[in-house]
């Protein structure tokens, strides 16, 4: 399957008409960023899970963050599904690892798969038919992508090493979100280990088996990525 993704949108305030919905049909990914302005109605929202999440959260803006990434989380797939953001029931798929209840967050009876990443200003979430993962990342500091570089794929280890450094954060941060949106996408999270796969710091990710990769433009000073099951 070759994928196919659509126009990144823009969740607007309000109710969304069901004809402006992104269609999710095989062989596509829709692509959503969600407005992260404050949300006070977002905590009516949560279930309790998401309330304990949120709650957990020592800094004031990480929590007005979680609230509006996962209170407009809900009233999309609500508006997919056609019911209220309120009653969107999420669960959790099993391991692939190790078999247990916390897998990829999946949505009971939708119909489709999903995966909501969030970082600095903005949340992308991708809705696909089968598993999908997307990651959004913050270009970080150089210091921060010199450290976090040893934790990568040997091969993206020299290929960083090898760049200009005013180019190692961009490209760090690309080839983070290429990895962290398919460990999303096969349910293993960053247990699946950073340094197993490559992905690449090039400008094209790599292809990988029984995936589909793409990077996704969003906004400066931003890297994202998007994976999809089946190729």
């Amino acid at each position: 399957m070759t994928m196919e993704i659509t126009p990144v949108r823009v969740l607007r305030a309000g109710n969304t008409p069901e004809s402006a919905l992104l269609p999710v049909t095989d062989g596509t990914v829709a692509l959503w960023l969600l407005p992260m302005a404050e949300d006070p109605g977002a905590p009516a929202l949560l279930d309790a899970e998401e309330h304990r999440r949120w709650k957990s959260l020592i800094r004031a803006d990480h929590r007005a963050r979680y609230l509006a990434a996962h209170g407009g989380l809900r009233r999309l797939l609500g508006r997919y599904l056609g019911i209220r953001a309120d009653e969107v029931a999420f669960v959790r798929e099993d391991c692939p690892v190790c078999g247990g209840p916390h897998g990829r967050p999946a949505v009971r009876d939708a119909g489709f798969h999903f995966s909501l990443s969030h970082s600095g200003d903005l949340a992308l979430v991708g809705i696909a038919t089968t598993p999908v993962g997307v990651d959004v990342e913050a270009h970080p500091e150089a210091e921060v992508s010199a450290l976090v570089a040893d934790s990568l794929h040997p091969r993206e280890r020299e290929e960083f090493a090898r760049l200009p450094a005013e180019e190692r954060p961009a490209a760090f941060a690309q080839c983070w979100a290429r990895k962290e949106a398919y460990l999303k996408g096969t349910g293993e999270g960053l247990s699946g280990g950073l340094d197993r796969t490559y992905m690449g710091m090039g400008a094209e990710p790599a292809a990988l088996e029984g995936w589909s990769l793409a990077d996704v433009r969003v906004a400066p000073s931003y890297a994202a990525a998007v994976a999809v099951a089946g190729r």
